[in-house]
């Protein structure tokens, strides 16, 4: 399971991946906007988007 940001805007539906928030994406129905997120983080894990920043977690002793 994949965690997602949306929002409703005038044109349909804006949204980010959780731990990926530099990279948003749009659809005109959430359905479309579900879609385009998977396509994002496809060509995210594939490595055809470059420097990608990524959110870590320490474990503080």
């Amino acid at each position: 399971m994949v965690r997602y940001m949306y929002w409703e805007v005038d044109s349909g539906f804006l949204g980010y991946i959780e731990d990926y928030p530099d990279y948003w994406t749009q659809g005109d129905t959430i359905e479309e906007l579900e879609t385009n997120l998977c396509d994002l983080l496809s060509d995210m894990k594939s490595g055809d988007i470059p420097y990608i920043r990524k959110v870590g977690e320490l474990q503080l002793a």
